[in-house]
């Protein structure tokens, strides 16, 4: 298959070649005269087809031309007797096996729920997980009480 879709590509490449192009269907170029070297092509078209097939031929791959792999088949299905069980005649009790014993979840290391400054502290509320994180600003002490007004 592809062989033949291979030749089938070079004899259309060489075909388009040989074919009469626009310079024989008269007028259009140069008021009507065929112009150029007396329109005659066909030499150089022959050679330039058989040039490019030639490229054509060199350079494809070398599985292009090679002849196609034989069909596959499928092995052939052989049917085994089904096996026949028979129960021992002596069997041995599964082994006992203790419960691995429980651990109880480490506690997650402290860490600092407060910050204390000279004027204050921020105190850190929540768990991350049920409720958000939130520090709080914490005076150290309640700022004095403003001067009485002037009589």
């Amino acid at each position: 298959m592809k062989r033949a879709l291979a030749l089938l590509a070079i004899f259309l490449v060489i075909a388009a070649a040989i074919l009469p192009g626009p310079v024989w269907a008269g007028g259009g170029w140069h008021h009507g005269h065929h112009g150029g070297h007396g329109g005659w092509w066909w030499p150089a078209a022959l050679i330039g087809g058989l040039a490019l097939g030639a490229v054509t031929i060199a350079t494809a791959p070398l599985w292009a031309l090679a002849p196609p792999p034989p069909p596959a088949a499928y092995p052939p299905v052989v049917e085994a007797p089904s096996a026949a069980y028979v129960q021992p005649v002596y069997s041995t009790s599964p082994g006992i096996y203790q419960q691995a014993p429980g651990y109880a979840r480490p506690e997650p290391p402290p860490f600092q729920r407060e910050v204390v400054y000279a004027d204050g502290r921020y105190l850190l509320f929540g768990d991350g997980v049920r409720h958000a994180w939130q520090w709080v600003w914490v005076p150290a002490s309640a700022p004095p009480p403003p001067p009485p007004p002037p009589r």
